[in-house]
């Protein structure tokens, strides 16, 4: 259920007033206390099966990962120390450190890792997928733990470095719901139950017993808003310290004030996931021609000047930049050409066009989108038509009854080529119906068998298929501004659209 227009304002009022003054975060040359964190991703809960995507700092500051990735991608030792492949890459082994606790004194060591991933990858949560080529957690003693895979996962340190390499205190597994709120980990905060309102603001204080490196701040604060504008009013007075914006108008905003830093990084691609590329649902998907010129259809330069205000860059591949996959002459692939897609349209058999049925959720398919879409596709034959959802509902009729052929959807380009590939090309959330075809049936293994320096020419070839067989729609990837009220320094972080935890700092 949607809240009232009268209730989002009284809940935006109290986050504001529930933050510090202006210079919350700290200033040059001055001891920081508190870092106020404005975000629109509410945490499914605290406990580390629950993790996803941008509610990660959340966990980050209760729970310590395996291996820790920069804001550039590499990775750098946190619990593990060294970690090394065999051979043959199904088997990675990881040395721990020796010297850590929970935070109730119960020693970190192999056997709570075997726990963990167990747990997580049974766990049924969003990224509980990215543990299934585990096949057997070997422990030899207490510092050091053997992960046997059943196939090569060229994307297993980037899994231990996110969701599912958050350590919590296995003696919490035996009542499920204690780590939901009440989060036990080896991090360098704890969650204050008595500052917090699970909901609406989470208060994280340092803890004294933290085995690493001390963070800047002595008190995080992480509070939820449902909208950006009250999000750059608390920006502009110095009420929030930090924040991620994506409107692109809000951004114009901001940026007009002088006192406020912005940072920028472009992660998220926006387009439409073709998940239906059978033809289960819509027939004619089943033709790739259909698929590329449904792409040939949109004018992507017009969308991201109108909806964006140029924010952003064209293309037409859904790996990104950062990746090995990534081809520069793929993002214009296809040009807006109408007459092109109508030729294809009618080499296919549709010259008459047909209907396509779309869900939309507001918040991510704009008025100015959606108008969009029907035009630009309505004038080669494509009646769009759009399914209205609210978020409630959204997930039952897309992902499991699969009622629509298709979706727009915001989606983050990692710099993981596999991580990409295990979101978007195999059998999974976004490939629903677990489409695939000869030529990426012969690529994969041979990707997925190399040493990552190795399978560059078969990752661009396969970046290459699915463009031109148009398994996607993209539109283009979208700048985001980080944003301080000046107090604050923030370096955006490699796979996330919002920053970890580290990445904070006092100003300069």
């Amino acid at each position: 259920m949607k809240r009232s227009a009268t209730a989002a304002l009284l809940v935006t009022a109290s986050l504001i007033a529930g933050c510090s003054g202006p210079g919350g975060g700290g200033t040059a040359g001055g001891a920081s206390t508190t870092l106020n964190i404005a975000t629109m991703t509410l945490p499914q809960s605290l406990d580390p099966k629950d993790a996803n995507g941008s509610a990660l700092p959340f966990f980050q500051a209760v729970y310590d990962t395996l291996i820790k990735r920069e804001p550039d991608g590499t990775y750098s030792p946190m619990l593990a120390t060294e970690w090394k492949y065999d051979d043959g890459l199904t088997e990675l082994s990881l040395t721990l450190r020796g010297d850590v606790k929970f935070d109730d004194g119960t020693p970190f060591d192999a056997e709570a890792v075997k726990a963990n991933l167990e747990r997580f990858r049974k766990g049924g949560g969003a990224q509980a997928k990215t543990l299934n080529d585990v096949k057997s957690i070997e422990v030899a003693d207490p510092t050091h733990v053997t992960l046997v895979l059943s196939k090569p996962n060229p994307a297993m340190l980037y899994y231990l470095s996110d969701a599912a390499g958050l350590m919590a205190n296995p003696k919490d597994f035996a009542q499920d719901d204690t780590l939901k709120t009440r989060p036990g980990g080896t991090g360098p905060y704890e969650l204050d139950q008595g500052r917090t309102v699970i909901g609406t603001k989470w208060v994280f204080t340092r803890t004294a017993r933290y085995w690493g490196a001390r963070l800047p701040y002595d008190t995080i604060a992480i509070s939820y808003f449902d909208n950006e504008t009250a999000i750059v009013n608390g920006i502009k007075t110095g009420q929030l310290d930090a924040a991620l914006i994506q409107d692109a108008d809000q951004q114009i905003s901001v940026e007009s004030d002088p006192k406020v830093k912005t940072v920028k990084q472009e992660f998220d691609f926006q387009g439409v996931f073709l998940f239906d590329r059978a033809g289960a649902v819509t027939p004619e998907l089943r033709d790739p021609r259909v698929r590329q010129a449904l792409n040939y259809a949109i004018d992507r330069r017009t969308m991201l000047a109108k909806i964006r205000q140029g924010r952003g860059a064209v293309t037409s591949q859904v790996f990104g930049p950062a990746t090995a996959a990534y081809k520069p002459e793929l993002d214009t692939y296809y040009g807006f050409d109408q007459a092109k897609a109508r030729a294809l349209l009618k080499e296919a058999g549709h010259e008459s066009g047909f209907t396509l049925k779309l869900p939309r959720i507001p918040a991510i398919v704009s008025d100015a989108l959606a108008a969009s879409l029907q035009s630009d596709l309505g004038a080669v034959g494509v009646k769009l038509v759009w399914d209205d959802l609210d978020p409630g509902s959204a997930v039952q009729r897309i992902f499991r009854d699969r009622a629509y052929s298709a979706m727009v959807m915001n989606m983050g380009q990692s710099s993981a080529d596999w991580v990409a590939v295990g979101e978007v090309v195999l059998p999974g959330a976004f490939n629903m119906f677990g489409y695939t075809d000869d030529t990426v049936k012969k690529l994969l293994p041979r990707i997925q068998g190399s040493a990552a320096q190795d399978a560059k020419a078969d990752l661009q070839a396969l970046n290459e298929h699915l463009v031109a067989d148009g398994w996607f729609m993209p539109f283009y990837r979208m700048t985001y501004l980080h944003v301080s009220d000046g107090s604050v320094t923030i370096k955006p972080q490699d796979g996330m659209a919002v920053p970890a935890i580290y990445n904070y700092a006092p100003a300069q």
